[in-house]
C-alpha cells in the first residue's frame, strides 16, 4: 500500500484517499473537539495521550490499537498550525513507520473549504505494528552536546524573544511561525530553501531542531527542513526544557534588537 515518501498531503487528495479507504487518518486534537466533528474515518489520538509514555514499545502498541499496521498509509492533522500533528507523525516515523504524511491544512482549513466531516468514531480493527526505532532521526542530550562541540547545525524554533534571552550555544533561530503560511502548515519548498539560505544554513550538514519542551514546534521544523530538501535531520525531543534543567551551557544575545522578530 505504500506510495513512497511524501511529507504533506493536500486536502483534496486526502479526501479522495479517505473515500477509497486506503489510508488511516489520525486526529490529534483533544477528545472533546474530536467528538464535535472530525475528518471522515479519523481516529483520535490526543498528543497528551501519546506523551504519557512515549517509549517505542508503548507507541507501537498504541498505534496498533488504532488499526495502524506496518504498511498502512497514515495522515495526521490538528487545528494548531501543524505542530501537534508533526510531533505524532514524527513518533510514528521514529518507531519505523514508512508512510506517514501531514495534512497540509488544519482542521479549520479543511472545514473552511467545505470538505466532509463526521461525528461518529469509526470501528477499528487492531493491527500489529513492529517497533524498529530509527535512532537516526532522534537527538539525545549527549548527541546534542556533541553537536555543539562539533559545530553542527542547531536550530531553535522558539519565539524570537525566547531565543534572544537564552538558547543552546551556537544555535540559529528560525521561529516556528515563519515555517507556515496563512493557509498551509508548511510553506512551499522554494520559500523554505530561501529561508535557510538567508540564515546561512548549509543544506548538506546534519541539523538538530529543538524547541521549549516536548518537540512540538521543532517537530514542525523537522518536516519543514525535510520539505526543503535536507536529509540528515534529527529532533531533540526533550528540547530546551531538559537542557536548561540539567544546567547545560546557554548563550544570550546581549546586543539583541528586541524588535527583530523576523527570520527572513
Amino acid at each position: 500500500m505504500s506510495r513512497g515518501r511524501r511529507i504533506t498531503v493536500d486536502a483534496d487528495r486526502l479526501s479522495s484517499e479517505i473515500r477509497d479507504g486506503s489510508i488511516r487518518v489520525v486526529d490529534v486534537r483533544k477528545a472533546a473537539d474530536y467528538n464535535k466533528g472530525h475528518l471522515p474515518s479519523a481516529v483520535n489520538l490526543p498528543l497528551s495521550e501519546l506523551l504519557l509514555d512515549d517509549s517505542p514499545e508503548r507507541m507501537g502498541k498504541l498505534f496498533g490499537s488504532m488499526g495502524i499496521g506496518d504498511e498502512m498509509p497514515v495522515a495526521v492533522y490538528d487545528d494548531t498550525f501543524g505542530a501537534l500533528a508533526s510531533r505524532v507523525a514524527w513518533a510514528l516515523e521514529y518507531i519505523g513507520h514508512g508512510d506517514v504524511s501531514l495534512l497540509d491544512v488544519t482542521y479549520s482549513g479543511w472545514t473552511g473549504i467545505g470538505l466532509d466531516t463526521e461525528q461518529a468514531a469509526p470501528e477499528v480493527r487492531s493491527a500489529k505494528h513492529a517497533v524498529d526505532p530509527r535512532d537516526s532521526i532522534l537527538a539525545t542530550l549527549e548527541q546534542t552536546e556533541k553537536a555543539v562541540e562539533d559545530g553542527a547545525v542547531l536550530i531553535d524554533n522558539r519565539e524570537r524573544l525566547n531565543y534572544l534571552e537564552q538558547h543552546i550555544p551556537g544555535s540559529v533561530n528560525i521561529p516556528y511561525r515563519t515555517l507556515g503560511s496563512p493557509d498551509k502548515i508548511i510553506r512551499p519548498s522554494g520559500e523554505l530553501t530561501r529561508l535557510l539560505d538567508n540564515r546561512d544554513i548549509p543544506h548538506g550538514k546534519e541539523a538538530i531542531t529543538y524547541c521549549g519542551s516536548v518537540g512540538t514546534l521543532s517537530g514542525l521544523a523537522y518536516y519543514a527542513l525535510k520539505s526543503a530538501g535536507m536529509e540528515d535531520v534529527r529532533l531533540y525531543v526533550r528540547s530546551f526544557k531538559e537542557w536548561k534543567a540539567l544546567s547545560k551551557p546557554t548563550s544570550k544575545q546581549e546586543e539583541a534588537n528586541y524588535w527583530d522578530l523576523s527570520a527572513e
